[in-house]
């Protein structure tokens, strides 16, 4: 079986796994219908990573295809749709074989497949073919969109085994006790998060060793901390030395109907079960008429209504909506991006759950309709308004009309980031048409370059576009698509010193925002934007399967809203210095390792040789012993007592020295201070609960570990000083033959801080005599003429985590278990420490898809001008199980100030200057507020800065030169609105209506 390519496929690696991959690698997958719905599908199920993806189609390209199939041109036109998208299809991916069929389905082909999926088909085929794979075998899935309405069907034969139902870590928790009973009760450090009937898995269980050895235990929950294990009474009496106890997913096996049995399927809740009939009465209708319902006619929809009253006498509904089935009938000539964007996403993550056995898969009909997109009110427009133009949007046209069409071509809209979600957007953004009028234009920018990891779900990027910015390349994808669309690229990041460009004026003329952002300060700044200039916003984010969408609303809604500070992710210092007991532990260990060591060490060498105060400075600093010992280590060489390496074989000495110091030294001395059978003042161990008790390493060259820290430290530390290094294992054990490594003394005056509070008083005593004294030392040390003279510059490292052949990942994963080994924590494998210490948000393609799509349906809204919350959806969907939750968006919370209502949209603005005219005194500012607001201004805040607080002589001003004056700096040219925060005489509440101050 072939490697995986983690390089290619690593965001999706986090959410699949490599044993899932691996099946998936052994899949072929037949995806019949090559429209919008059909392309989309195919694009997502290539990027997973499968073996081989065939595409079939009889149909040729007409100008409907071009409003949602992005691999087809004008140049198409009347061609093969299968032929025209292989290509393109093709390069998504290296590894998966894609081909082309234009001939008709039949019982031969799909016989060569695992996966069929069948799209712009008819019912009789879906009954054919779904009877065919549901007697061979063959996981059939039906997935169709018709205008604002989809549908996804699911058949994986009479019995398909999950192996693992969610995807999500197994959960763990740290054991505190077992008692010796019928039931045993286990508790533990901190609340767990089993449920009932979870089977679970006992590791370094001390005394009781029995529970290590035997199978997953059902528990049973008892509290937050406590569940029941069954009979323990036999087994030995547990040592209060901590154990871990671990969940053990368990397998589940599923049970299909083939599509027949299943279309009587009486399971599917509210508007639901009328779409179920609706869509078997479409299949009817165009049986019976060889079209579909015309777009927006009343008489197809009269007729399309009493075929689904029929179907009903049988199916027994108790409440038809025929509201949504008339809309259903009016729209079903559309062909609309985003509703394919949202199902294709759907139905492709059933393929990879069919080829993988990873997560649930759907039983068995899914239905989804966004008629709440429509027009609101009753006036309809003629039917001509919906008729096809011969234009690459007549799919569209259909359900929207044509002035619909010439709106959403005028809008400016601003895309930051071409990420992901960006990419997706934009490909929406080109079949939609946005911004593609000569009045309209959309603006993306994106500070990144595209890296080889992008390609796995950023479908815009191919392996050419590797090392070039995101922005630009995505611009120029997407006028592929569309050569209508005004689009300009641009590298910025969007923060306060990219005001200049991105400032009133640009937000002013915009229509709206789309937030593509993988960071939630950048999306709490972007939101901020949007709330002082008025403007939408759409946000979407993903987190492996799971993804969100909001939009927000002047007036209508709440805004994204400030960031949600959460100290409780912070880390103890002592704990990651001496106490460690987990692996996030670890590997922060490890990180901070490798930013001292080869970042900041480095930088502050520079500093110290290009800046002459460096030294004075430092001396005022906490840290200063640390920082400048650091500094005269790097610079004095190894024979006069530094750490300054003038070899290769210095570096691997060097790293060497570093291993005994971390993994048998510091471990000896923390034991010497505390001994494992160390009791607290109430007489408890010392070493139990959280605090583990480590074991110091002997270093071992036959040690794969250990080699892989010496070979990685030693490669670091030879950049930093510009030695070059080697991967040679067995030349570095020649060189680690001749290293000596001094031998471990206890130090009993060491100090060893047990607790963070305890540390921080020690850091705010003043230093002692010994510590002035190395310190003045290091002074003159560092004040000697010969030591600047001698030395060149250090060359400090920048974590990058998604380059293999740099050593970082390297070195923090051998750090990172070998510190783990130390304190019996169980290690993590590369691929995991790289996701918990680089960040890294685990991603999917169809995931991406479907919230791009959604973000995609909220846009419709808005340039529609809905102003009914009512109309618009935050979403919420975790497709490892297919749930979906929409609701509606939060209002804006209102306050009052003197007795007025307000929100977070409602301000002030104020015109301060405006053209030629003299600026606003702060005494106009005053006066203009007292007048129109009938409020008096006791006090004016700048950001942090107080501009007034009743004094008088500042009443004359300008408002822009007391800015000056106060802040003692000046305002920026491009600067034309001052958001100034008052509190009035009337009512000195926490909050206050702003004042937006123009300076025009």
């Amino acid at each position: 079986m072939s490697e995986i390519d983690e390089g290619f496929y690593s965001r999706q690696l986090y959410v699949l796994g490599h044993e899932a991959m691996q099946r998936m690698a052994t899949a072929d997958v037949l995806v019949a219908g090559v429209r919008g719905l059909g392309v989309e599908i195919a694009k997502n199920v290539i990027l997973s990573g499968v073996r081989s993806v065939t595409v079939q189609d009889e149909g040729h390209t007409g100008w409907t295809d071009l409003s949602s199939q992005f691999f087809l041109k004008e140049a198409n036109l009347g061609q093969n749709r299968a032929t025209c998208s292989l290509q393109q299809l093709s390069d998504l991916n290296p590894h998966v074989r894609v081909s082309a069929h234009d001939g008709p389905l039949d019982e031969e082909l799909l016989l060569r497949f695992q996966v069929v999926v069948l799209t712009d088909s008819s019912l009789d085929d879906q009954r054919r073919f779904g009877d065919l794979c549901h007697s061979r075998g063959i996981k059939f899935i039906v997935a169709d969109t018709k205008g604002l309405c989809g549908q996804l069907f699911c058949d994986f034969g009479e019995e398909f085994e999950v192996l693992d139902q969610d995807g999500e870590t197994p959960v763990s928790a740290m054991i505190y006790s077992i008692s010796k009973d019928n039931p045993g009760v286990v508790c533990t450090n901190e609340k767990h998060l089993f449920s009932d009937g979870t089977k679970v898995s006992f590791s370094e269980v001390h005394g009781m060793k029995e529970l290590n050895s035997i199978g997953p235990v059902e528990l049973t929950v008892r509290s937050p901390y406590s569940f029941g294990i069954g009979d323990t009474s036999a087994f030995s009496e547990y040592e209060r030395r901590g154990g871990v106890v671990t969940e053990v997913k368990q397998p589940c096996m599923l049970h299909f109907k083939p599509l027949g049995e299943a279309l009587l399927d009486d399971e599917l809740n509210g508007r639901h079960k009328t779409l179920h009939l609706a869509f078997q009465a479409l299949h009817g209708f165009v049986k019976k008429e060889q079209r579909l319902p015309r777009s927006w006619s009343q008489s197809d929809a009269d007729v399309l209504l009493a075929m689904v009253r029929e179907l009903n006498t049988a199916a027994q509904l108790e409440q038809l909506d025929e509201i949504a089935v008339r809309k259903l009938s009016c729209t079903a000539q559309g062909d609309l991006a985003p509703i394919n964007a949202f199902i294709g996403g759907l139905a492709a993550q059933e393929v990879i759950k069919a080829c993988s056995r990873k997560f649930t898969p759907l039983q068995q009909w899914l239905y989804f309709d966004a008629l709440q997109c429509l027009p609101q009110g009753e006036n309809q427009p003629a039917e001509s308004f919906f008729s096809a133009k011969g234009t690459r949007y007549d799919g569209q046209i259909a359900v929207f009309g044509s002035a619909f069409q010439e709106k959403l071509e005028r809008q400016k809209y601003f895309l930051v980031g071409a990420g992901a979600i960006g990419c997706e957007l934009l490909k929406n953004f080109a079949l939609i048409g946005l911004g593609a009028g000569e009045e309209g234009g959309i603006t993306v920018t994106d500070m990144d370059f595209i890296e080889r990891s992008n390609l796995n779900r950023q479908f815009l990027f191919r392996s050419q576009d590797i090392g070039k910015p995101k922005s630009e390349v995505a611009a120029k994808a997407v006028r592929e698509i569309n050569p209508q669309m005004n689009i300009t690229a641009h590298q910025n990041r969007l923060d306060p010193d990219s005001e200049e460009v991105y400032g009133y004026d640009f937000f002013m003329g915009l229509n709206g925002v789309a937030a593509a952002l993988d960071n939630v300060e950048a999306r709490v700044y972007l939101d901020g934007r949007c709330v002082q200039h008025k403007r939408p916003l759409l946000e979407g984010g993903t987190l492996g399967s799971r993804g969100h969408t909001q939009v927000v609303v002047p007036h209508l809604t709440t805004s994204y809203g400030p960031a949600d500070t959460n100290a409780d992710d912070d880390i103890p210092l002592c704990t990651l210095k001496n106490f460690p007991h987990s692996i996030q532990h670890t590997l922060q260990w490890a990180r901070d390792q490798f930013e001292g060591l080869f970042k900041q060490t480095p930088e502050n060498v520079n500093l110290f040789l290009s800046d002459s105060g460096f030294v004075e400075r430092t001396l005022g600093h906490r840290e200063a012993l640390e920082i400048l010992g650091g500094v005269w280590s790097s610079l004095e060489d190894m024979n006069s007592g530094g750490q300054r390496p003038t070899t290769w074989e210095d570096c691997v000495s060097w790293a060497r020295c570093q291993w005994e110091t971390h993994y048998n030294t510091d471990i000896r001395q923390l034991l010497h201070c505390f001994p494992p059978e160390q009791l607290t003042r109430t007489g408890l161990p010392f070493w139990s609960g959280l605090k583990r008790c480590p074991h110091p390493l002997t270093f071992d060259p036959n040690n794969t570990t250990h080699m892989e820290y010496v070979v990685a430290a030693a490669n670091l530390y030879g950049q930093i000083y510009c030695i070059r290094g080697t991967r040679d294992a067995a030349a570095i054990r020649i060189i680690l033959e001749k290293v000596r490594v001094s031998s471990f003394t206890p130090n009993s005056s060491m100090t060893i801080h047990v607790n963070d509070q305890e540390l921080q008083e020690s850091m705010e005593k003043e230093s002692d005599d010994e510590e002035k004294a190395r310190l003045e030392m290091l002074k003159r040390a560092l004040a000697s003429p010969s030591l600047k003279g001698s030395v060149m510059q250090m060359y400090p490292v920048d974590f990058e985590k998604d380059d293999d052949s740099n050593f970082h990942v390297d070195y923090i994963v051998a750090a990172s278990n070998l510190r783990a080994e130390n304190y019996d924590i169980p290690t993590e494998d590369r691929l995991q420490s790289k996701r918990i210490v680089g960040r890294i948000i685990p991603a999917i393609a169809t995931t991406t898809a479907s919230v791009a799509g959604l973000m995609c349906l909220e846009l419709y809204k808005l340039v529609l001008g809905h102003q009914d919350i009512s109309c618009y959806c935050t979403s919420y969907i975790c497709l490892a199980f297919q749930r979906i939750v929409q609701c509606l968006p939060n209002k804006p919370r209102q306050f009052q100030v003197a007795g007025e209502t307000y929100t977070l949209w409602d301000d002030f603005r104020v015109e301060g200057r405006c053209g030629d005219q003299q600026e606003m005194t702060l005494g106009d500012l005053l006066q203009y507020i007292k007048e129109k607001y009938n409020l008096n201004i006791c006090s004016l805040f700048y950001g942090r800065a107080c501009l007034y607080n009743g004094q008088e002589d500042r009443h004359q001003l300008s408002v822009s030169d007391l800015v000056r004056k106060i802040t003692k700096e000046n305002i920026p040219p491009h600067t034309k609105m001052l958001e100034l925060i008052p509190s009035f005489a009337e009512d000195e509440c926490l909050e206050s209506v702003p004042i937006r101050y123009l300076l025009l």
